[in-house]
């Protein structure tokens, strides 16, 4: 005869039983088929006549079956897998949503009007409290930099009656500049430093910071308070999902901003998978007692993810901030500046990569790119002192952050150690009209805005917005046909494309938006693809993507977005 307290264990353990037996049930009938005309699996468009056309989300998430059935679908649509942003920042493209929005001005006049349209739209900024802020000027269109004031002479902001008094700053198109107003620089000390790895623009007067000098600035700027964020993040990511990005890489987010992340990334409102690079709250430093805010969060269909840090080597080629080897061809004086001298920057790669870190660098002129591969070089032995160099970077995966202009001799170096690219194919089309003037032809032809010639390379595409519009299918377009998305056209109106040999098929321009992100971001099988046991992410059109003209490219748009299995999109 069993004894009672046998009886209450084997009770207990049947009671466990049908609990665990319950749970699965309740998983299982949760799971969720969805069918569709076709499905792209990856970043191969070749599809049979039998290819899959139906797949089953599981309740956490994820693909737990992917098949084919006969002559039924919900929907007639086409799927893809759920496109990354290589490269982007979230908080910054929010706010510019809630900000003065300077891209594609065409003169000083038409940015003026915009600022002054803005500030009546909201009368309660400009105050100390709040400044009014904005993006995306380029003095290319101006014929020369902004003034705020100018002594003798007619001011740019403070000459307009709404805008006097007002404190203002507008980022540059490339966000390596600020023009701000004189009420801003009131605050200023009368004597400005000079700032190493900066530039004050004082021709024709005083207003525009760049790079480093822009700190003088900021530090007096009264940064958005946490609800304030919150509302970036969420403005951003729904715009996110209207063009079917479903993750990004967040090219350089602070401390504390990845803390707001934390917090944010259980709620309804993140509904973007965000793979964070670390940028201390004093750039290019090493914190190592930040490193652990957030590091390979464990769950395998985290939001959230970050085990890499961002350093900067240089500023942008528009204003000829990016760190060249010889002089501009347009500014014969300037070859640019470095951020950080060489020897920081490899002390800070080594001490990174010496706590598992991945380092990314931002590097877009042929010094600063030669300056991140040695500094990468140095890395790989504090890294991995029984590997190869190679090997090495097999596991930790080091990347440069735009790899715009590269000199072939660092061209081959990058290959024999296989550091990724992460690049922008839309800077090119934006750049075209200027690049070939600042760097001459020869630099241009040998060494800049390389795709093709990168591809063994696997290199991540994106668009670094709000720089760029964050449309993957912009970038596609340009990929393909080093077009702007923009016109359609190449340089100067023409129809050919700029430098076309650099062009990428549809295939390799998808795979630099879906799986090598997701091998960047050590999400290989995960993210970026459609199969069993990846991320549930899915992006849905209206017509295969490979039948499309490549001309159609830049204005599709996507008809829903999901996200772990969950819709966050759909267009009306």
């Amino acid at each position: 005869m069993l004894s009672a307290r046998t009886l209450c264990f084997l009770s207990s353990s049947i009671i466990a039983a049908l609990i665990a037996f319950a749970a699965t049930f309740s998983q299982k009938s949760s799971a969720k088929t969805y069918c569709y005309k076709s499905i792209t699996l990856d970043s191969d468009l070749a599809k049979t006549d039998k290819a899959p056309n139906c797949f089953t989300v599981s309740a956490d998430g994820l693909f737990s079956r992917v098949f084919y059935r006969n002559g039924v679908y919900v929907e007639k649509s086409h799927v893809i897998p759920g496109l990354w942003d290589g490269h982007g920042h979230l908080l910054q493209y929010g706010e510019l949503l809630q900000s003065v929005n300077l891209f594609g001005v065409q003169s000083l006049n038409e940015a003026i009007e915009r600022i002054r349209s803005y500030t009546r739209q909201h009368p309660g900024l400009g105050t100390s409290k709040e400044w009014i802020r904005g993006v995306g000027w380029d003095q290319a269109a101006f014929g020369r930099y902004p003034i705020a004031i100018a002594n003798g002479t007619k001011a740019d902001l403070e000459a307009d009656s709404e805008l006097k008094g007002k404190k203002i700053m507008i980022d540059r198109i490339d966000v390596h500049c600020i023009w701000v107003s004189q009420a801003v620089l009131d605050l200023l000390p009368n004597a400005l430093p000079q700032v190493p790895g900066g530039e004050i623009i004082t021709n024709p007067g005083p207003g525009v910071f760049c790079d480093n000098a822009m700190d003088i600035v900021l530090q007096y700027w009264p940064k958005p308070n946490k609800e304030k964020k919150t509302e970036f993040v969420k403005a951003a990511m729904q715009e996110l999902n209207k063009v079917g990005l479903v993750g990004m890489h967040d090219a350089g987010v602070t401390p504390s901003d990845l803390r707001l992340y934390k917090e944010l990334a259980d709620t309804d409102i993140w509904t973007v998978r965000v793979y964070a690079m670390l940028e201390c709250e004093t750039r290019n430093t090493f914190c190592e007692e930040d490193a652990h805010i957030l590091r390979q969060e464990d769950g395998k269909g985290s939001l959230l993810k970050s085990r890499s840090v961002k350093l900067f080597a240089d500023g942008a080629l528009g204003s000829w901030g990016s760190a060249m080897i010889e002089p501009y061809a347009d500014r014969p004086s300037m070859s640019g500046s470095l951020l950080v001298n060489a020897s920081t920057l490899s002390s800070l790669a080594r001490t990174w990569a010496g706590i598992g870190y991945q380092v990314n660098i931002h590097a877009i002129g042929d010094l600063a790119n030669r300056l991140a591969i040695d500094a990468m070089g140095d890395a790989y032995d504090v890294a991995c002192p029984h590997l190869s160099a190679k090997d090495c970077q097999r596991e930790y995966r080091f990347r440069i952050e735009h790899a715009q202009i590269i000199h072939p001799d660092d061209q081959e170096r990058i290959f024999h150690l296989g550091i990724i690219p992460s690049i922008q194919p839309t800077h090119a089309t934006s750049d075209f009209p200027y690049a070939e003037d600042r760097l001459g032809k020869e630099r241009t032809q040998t060494e800049a805005y390389r795709m093709r010639s990168l591809l063994s390379l696997n290199p991540v595409l994106g668009s670094d917005f709000p720089v760029e519009p964050p449309n993957p299918f912009e970038g596609i377009f340009a990929a393909v046909t080093r077009k702007s998305p923009k016109t359609g056209m190449g340089k100067n109106g023409n129809e050919e494309g700029w430098y076309t040999e650099e062009t990428l098929s549809l295939s390799e321009a998808l795979r630099g938006f879906t799986t090598a992100p997701a091998h960047a971001a050590f999400m290989d099988g995960q993210a970026g693809i459609i199969r069993k046991g990846a991320f549930a992410d899915w992006v849905v059109l209206d017509s295969p993507l490979e039948s499309l003209d490549p001309d159609q490219l830049r204005d599709l748009q996507v008809k829903a977005t999901w996200v772990k299995g969950r819709q966050v999109y759909r267009r009306t």
